[in-house]
C-alpha cells in the first residue's frame, strides 16, 4: 500500500475518522443509488468500515501518551548497555541474527533473509536529532552494503534529518512507536515494560 493512498493515511489516523467516512460513504452511496442497488451501493462503504476496524485495534494497543512520556523518561535514564541489551533482544525476537558493532554510526547489525540492516541507538538520549548522526549510519550502510537504516531515538528529530532518513532509506523509530517496539522484547527491562 502507498505510504499517501487514501487508505494508509486512514490507518494512521484516529480509528473514529474512517468509521465517519465510511457513514458518509454508505449515507451518499443510499440517497444517491436507485432503490434496488442500495444495498449494492451501501457495500461501497465496507472497505472504510474495515479500515475503522484494523485503526481501532492498531490504536487500542498503542501506550497511553502519559505512559509513553514515563517510559521514554526511564528510558533516558537507562546506561548504554541496559538499553542496547533490550534493543539486540528486541532484534532477535523479530528472528533477526545480530551482531554489536564497534564502528561509527552504528551498533548492530542484523540480517534476516538476506537483507541486513544497520541500527543506530546510542544517541538515544539526545534532546533533538539532526542529520549528522543518520549521515553516520547511511555511510555505515554505503561501507556495509546495508539494504536498511534503523535510527532509535527518545528525543525529537528535527525535519530536515526526517527528510533525510526518508531519502536514504532509513526508518526512524521514536517517541510512541519506539516505546511499543521496545516493550515487545520478550525480556524488557524494569522501563520498558511500562509501556504495557
Amino acid at each position: 500500500m502507498a505510504e499517501n493512498s487514501l487508505f494508509a493515511m486512514l490507518l494512521r489516523a484516529p480509528w473514529w475518522i474512517s468509521a465517519l467516512v465510511c457513514l458518509v460513504v454508505g449515507g451518499l452511496a443510499a440517497v444517491i443509488a436507485p432503490a434496488a442497488y442500495v444495498g449494492f451501493a451501501v457495500f461501497a462503504a465496507f472497505p472504510f468500515a474495515i479500515i475503522a476496524c484494523i485503526a481501532a485495534w492498531r490504536q487500542s494497543r498503542l501506550p497511553s501518551a502519559k505512559r509513553v512520556d514515563e517510559t521514554l523518561q526511564s528510558l533516558r535514564g537507562m546506561p548504554w548497555s541496559g538499553f542496547g541489551s533490550v534493543v539486540e533482544q528486541r532484534l532477535r525476537d523479530q528472528g533477526y541474527e545480530v551482531a554489536r558493532l564497534d564502528a561509527a554510526g552504528v551498533d548492530f547489525e542484523a540480517v534476516k533473509a538476506g537483507r541486513r540492516t544497520l541500527v543506530y541507538g546510542k544517541r538515544w538520549k539526545v534532546a533533538q536529532t539532526g542529520v549528522a548522526p543518520l549521515r553516520e549510519l547511511q555511510a555505515a550502510m554505503r561501507a556495509r552494503d546495508a539494504s536498511e537504516g534503523l535510527y532509535l531515538a527518545a528525543g525529537e528529530i528535527t525535519q530536515q534529518a526526517r527528510a533525510f532518513a526518508n531519502q536514504h532509506g532509513i526508518r526512524l523509530l521514536e517517541g510512541a512507536g519506539l516505546v511499543q517496539w521496545l516493550a515487545l522484547a520478550s525480556r524488557p527491562k524494569a522501563a520498558v515494560a511500562q509501556a504495557r
